[in-house]
């Protein structure tokens, strides 16, 4: 059993004083859908065209089921850690450990990526901004803006959303009311490149990579769950909210991009479409209000993951999973603000390293690292109810087992297109692979010399 009570030498423990509302915002601010629309649905019409909708909706579909599994996992365990924990405590410490090396690198991702397409937004307002320096200003600032209370940065994200969310509700406006084509051709004939010839599977099964990326981040409420006040029973309010907001705030400007502009092929190869079509339909001064809306939207979802990842890392050192003077380190809580700060800055500094590699393979490696991270919990879920283990879970996902199944299915079929990508999704897998090896490496090689290796779970 790995479930360990923390001793009078564990780390500082966190401060419970997030309601709902304060998680959602959180969490919401983690899925960035106005961020995923600009940021990175772009590069799912470069790799299926038209045929980004069938991604869409394909990894829709994988996010529904998996959020249930977020939200039954979770209420069992609301714990820092996240999906490792929930793997450790049903499958085992080695399990567990893999999936923590896969979240490790997958958690680091979000931030270059998001902060690499700042410059393209704001290409409306400011042309010509240099990608790489502007990309590491804003983490530099994401992350001493994360050193802050948690309470305040969820006020801070708060207000962001209400901007983000008027943002987004005036692309879908704009596009929608001006439609030039019928949105039903996207799902019977969809279309790609310059010639707009038939977007193939492999095409499709990239863009879903993509787009389960986009989507991700509902369940980033059970790194917020221990300063959560009555999380088990709680937390899934959240994580549903979090989803629904997402699924529908990203598809509507998905769909009204596509029906409302006039030239395809330029859409499809275009950095910043979505600017491109408020310009065109609404006019140049929309435009770069929304590029400034868009902008603001980056940086809080960078906050709110700056937040989230500093707290998964917090997590891993109180499990001892590095090493003494760097798990004192990590597991570091500031006496005023109770933030995890050395792991927040180490969070910011990694982010700001990744910032030059190129964005669109960060995306795609960690759009099959989720597949790895997705399958992972849907596993667990299922050894957990037939071993019991999460049976004292206050919530039960409705038509058990259909949500891990429907999972498993669907990551089975994008990691089989990606793999038929010899471009950049089959070495997007390799890499994943690697990371797992590395993890068990490891864990075989580092931590069983050390002893057992057990998952802390706080009161």
């Amino acid at each position: 059993m790995q479930k360990a009570q923390l001793g009078s030498d564990a780390p500082p423990p966190f401060v419970r004083s997030l309601g709902v509302l304060g998680v959602l915002f959180l969490t919401l601010s983690v899925a960035t859908p106005a961020s995923s629309v600009f940021v990175f649905i772009p590069d799912m019409f470069g790799a299926a065209g038209t045929g980004a909708v069938w991604a869409f909706v394909i990894a829709a579909l994988v996010c529904v089921a998996t959020a249930f599994i977020y939200a039954e996992l979770s209420s069992a365990w609301p714990v820092a850690g996240g999906e490792y924990v929930m793997v450790a405590q049903t499958l085992g410490p080695f399990a567990g450990f893999v999936m923590l090396g896969v979240n490790v690198v997958n958690n680091l991702i979000f931030l270059p990526v998001a902060g690499l397409g700042i410059s393209d937004v704001l290409s409306v307002v400011l042309p010509g901004l240099p990608q790489l320096p502007v990309a590491l200003g804003v983490v530099a600032a994401c992350t001493v803006v994360g050193l802050f209370d948690i309470r305040v940065n969820a006020a801070i994200t708060g207000c962001f959303l209400a901007l983000e969310v008027a943002t987004l509700a005036v692309v879908a406006a704009l596009g929608l009311s001006d439609a030039v084509r019928s949105p039903v051709a996207f799902l019977t004939d969809p279309v790609a490149g310059p010639t707009l010839a038939p977007a193939g599977i492999a095409s499709v099964g990239v863009a879903t990579s993509i787009a389960i990326f986009a989507l991700n981040g509902y369940g980033a409420a059970v790194y917020f769950g221990e300063e959560m006040l009555d999380a088990p029973a709680k937390i899934t309010r959240a994580i549903m909210g979090a989803l629904v907001l997402t699924l529908a705030l990203e598809a509507l400007p998905l769909v009204a991009a596509l029906t409302g502009a006039r030239d395809l092929p330029a859409l499809f190869h275009s950095g910043n479409p979505f600017g491109e079509l408020v310009a065109q339909l609404g006019g140049a001064g929309l435009a770069r209000w929304v590029a400034v809306g868009v902008a603001l939207a980056i940086v809080n979802a960078l906050i709110a993951w700056v937040l989230a990842c500093a707290r998964f890392f917090y997590g891993t050192a109180r499990d001892r999973s590095w090493g003494a003077p760097v798990d004192r380190l990590l597991t570091a809580i500031h006496p005023r603000t109770g933030a995890p700060w050395i792991g927040t800055l180490v969070v910011g500094a990694v982010g700001m390293l990744l910032c030059f590699i190129d964005k669109a393979r960060l995306e795609v490696w960690s759009g099959t690292g989720l597949i790895a991270i997705y399958a992972g919990i849907a596993v667990a879920v299922m050894v957990g109810r037939r071993s019991g283990a999460s049976a004292h879970a206050p919530y039960r996902m409705p038509l058990y087992p259909l949500a891990p199944l429907v999972t498993v299915a669907a990551l089975f079929y994008v990691g089989w297109t990606n793999w038929m990508d010899r471009q950049t999704g089959r070495p997007a897998l390799i890499a994943t692979a690697v990371q797992i090896a590395a993890a068990a490496a490891w864990y075989w090689l580092v931590l069983r010399r050390r002893g057992a290796w057990t998952v802390n779970v706080p009161e």
